[in-house]
């Protein structure tokens, strides 16, 4: 895919947070295009979490400001997604599958309307682009972890929003689950949307990704995969497992699949 070069979807400017005293991200500066599959990489504690709350107004910033689309987040909240990560939620809330993707939907209904046939038929559409309309009607604590990050993108799907934002969809997710997300956040980058993503598993990046930033509470570096995941890079990010990380470079490098 070829990357536009000429509208930023997203972009960090001189952004720093910390929490007390103690910084978690410092002087990051970074631009991300519209339309592209882009993740955020970097070792645990790294501060790659932190970033995406940043950019969705979760976390203050101690410095510098975010803007998406071009402007301010409360001026295009409406046109955001974000699917949080899996250990944030509270499965045992008694709502079905199908009442969670509606939450969706009530950005754009407002406070004082009730999801209606149009919404609810927008919910089954989604659930059936993630895989799961055979569980509509089930309660969300009885799903497997796969199901239920696929239920909470279904959720992201019903916001028809622009950009969107998952902080480590993947984690403790089952093989058939990651493939089934990433094949929808493929579709979405195609459809003109941004999708940015934290991730941690760096043998799949190669495969799904367009553009990256590697994060160790610095931006160490960003763009293209095979321009930004090279041995020196990946070091400079990364402490020890220098064997794994060389493989990777070269993997990367070759155009290959890594291993």
């Amino acid at each position: 895919m070829t990357m536009s070069t000429t509208s930023a979807g997203l972009e960090f400017h001189d952004v720093t947070v910390a929490y007390g005293r103690r910084p978690v991200l410092w002087n990051v500066d970074l631009t991300v295009p519209g339309a592209c599959l882009f993740g955020i990489i970097g070792p645990n504690g790294a501060g790659k979490s932190t970033l995406l709350k940043a950019a969705l107004g979760l976390v203050p910033l101690a410095g510098g400001e975010v803007r998406i689309l071009g402007a301010p987040l409360e001026q295009v909240r409406a046109r955001v997604g974000y699917v949080p990560q899996r250990e944030s939620v509270d499965w045992d809330f008694p709502v079905t599958v199908t009442d969670v993707v509606l939450m969706g939907t009530y950005a754009r209904l407002g406070w004082l309307r009730r999801p209606g046939p149009r919404e609810r038929s927008l919910a089954a559409e989604c659930l059936d682009r993630v895989g799961l309309a055979d569980v509509a009607d089930r309660q969300i604590g009885r799903l497997s972890g796969g199901q239920q990050q696929r239920v909470f993108l279904a959720r992201a799907l019903a916001q028809q929003a622009d950009v969107y934002f998952l902080d480590e969809p993947m984690a403790g997710v089952d093989a058939r689950s990651q493939e089934r997300i990433f094949r929808v956040l493929s579709e979405l980058r195609a459809e003109g949307r941004l999708v940015v993503i934290v991730h941690h598993d760096l043998r799949s990046v190669a495969e799904w990704f367009d553009a990256v930033a590697l994060i160790d509470m610095r931006l160490v570096a960003t763009g293209p995969v095979a321009e930004v995941l090279t041995p020196e890079n990946l070091r400079r990010t990364y402490a020890g497992r220098l064997d794994l990380l060389d493989e990777i470079g070269r993997a990367v490098a070759e155009g290959g699949r890594t291993p």
